[in-house]
């Protein structure tokens, strides 16, 4: 008998999930249907590039946030844009974020060069070694190599070390097996299975000196983004975790009181991963609705190229970028070019050119100031107040310019 087999008992490598609520498969259905739904999205290369850009920064800074990180979200992203001063005392800081990201380019690399990395022993040591380089460690603690101490992480000490090279074979071996074969159809649904059980066992095991959680994460990135879930999406368990970490931290507890009853925690991530797609389908559905409504525009003032119409034009896609209605004496001052516009004008201008495009329904005149009528290009969604950002129903006829 190993040791761990008696001090770890729930490290026994099998997923039961006969047991699994309903609830569970739905929310693992409604993620595969997300995930494919985002994967097939147009999006302009900029547009495209800043989503992934927002949620890289999101994932990194919660996968660092975890073990202590102090950089904020925002400083993150301002690093990853080369915006970031920070003093010698936080560059260590800096440094376990490149390390991070590293980490995530490594494996799209892999992906994009047709090399999907393999789950093995030799291949998440050197994803520990990634995530630890060049930082100080404590004595003992040497990045890529299997520990030879024990370790305690709060009230939860890792499995012994003698049997920690044998676990972690043992884990690989069973990520590979037939169990997670997925089969036709359902390729994400077990991926994201995988990758959770996956994120779980490695910190049960905790086979190595620091570096633990970062690993695991960088691992169920890994097992997601090989699977074809799109990047930006990969990073949102990441994320999850952060934003609840002391029921992510409750969770990983239970789990192993229980006996290795993983139900929980897995129904726990899905749920947190689930949440994250919707929000993220959100952010790019707004994106394509801007999209739409800015092609929308141009149409509609195709070949009426007169300095009014020309005028007209700017006023509604201007005031598009608004969330808010704007009164009509702030309306020349939210862009250069409609300051520009009126400020030669007289007043009678402004009042003539608002009623135009109110005729035309291109803008809404509220109690509050005049706003874009983006919603009426939203042909299918139900006639509700509720459905519409700005509490508006139906669509206002549309007229000529």
């Amino acid at each position: 008998m190993r040791t761990f087999e008696r001090t770890h008992p729930w490290l026994s490598f099998s997923a039961n999930l006969q047991n699994a609520a309903p609830r569970l498969w739905l929310m693992l259905g409604e993620c595969q249907s997300k995930c494919e739904h985002i994967a097939r999205v147009p999006l302009r290369p900029g547009t495209a590039k800043q989503l992934y850009q927002m949620y890289l920064a999101k994932g990194v800074s919660a996968t660092t946030a975890i073990e202590g990180n102090t950089l904020s979200e925002r400083e993150v992203r301002e690093h990853l844009e080369g915006k970031l001063n920070v003093p010698p005392s936080r560059e260590y800081l800096v440094r376990e974020v490149d390390n991070v990201v590293l980490g995530c380019n490594e494996i799209l690399q892999g992906i994009v060069e047709g090399r999907i990395p393999g789950i093995t022993s030799e291949a998440i040591q050197h994803l520990n070694e990634v995530v630890l380089n060049g930082l100080t460690l404590e004595e003992g603690c040497v990045p890529g190599r299997i520990r030879e101490h024990s370790v305690v992480v709060g009230r939860y000490r890792g499995a012994p070390p003698q049997d920690c090279e044998w676990l972690l074979q043992r884990l690989c071996e069973w990520l590979n097996s037939d169990d997670f074969n997925a089969p036709s159809g359902l390729t994400i649904v077990y991926a994201i299975l995988k990758a959770v059980i996956a994120h779980l066992y490695l910190a049960w095991i905790h086979p190595f000196g620091d570096g633990n959680g970062r690993t695991a994460r960088l691992l169920e990135f890994q097992i997601l983004i090989g699977a074809g879930i799109p990047a930006a999406s990969a990073h949102l368990l990441s994320n999850h975790y952060n934003l609840t970490r002391s029921e992510y931290y409750r969770q990983l507890e239970n789990a192993s009181r229980s006996g290795g009853d993983i139900l929980l925690f897995v129904t726990y991530a899905v749920q947190g991963f689930l949440d994250g797609l919707k929000q993220q389908i959100d952010v790019i559905w707004e994106q394509q609705w801007d999209v739409a409504w800015r092609n929308y525009v141009h149409e509609r003032f195709r070949d009426k190229t007169s300095p009014s119409q020309m005028r007209r034009r700017h006023l509604v896609l201007d005031l598009s970028q608004r969330v808010k209605p704007v009164p009509k004496a702030e309306i020349p001052d939210i862009s250069a070019r409609l300051a520009h516009a009126y400020a030669r004008s007289t007043d009678k201008t402004l009042i003539r050119d608002l009623n135009a495009m109110c005729e035309a329904g291109l803008i809404v005149k509220t109690p509050d100031g005049y706003r874009a009528h983006k919603e009426l290009i939203l042909a299918f969604l139900p006639q509700r107040a509720d459905v519409y950002p700005h509490g508006d129903e139906g669509d206002v006829p549309q007229k000529g310019l």
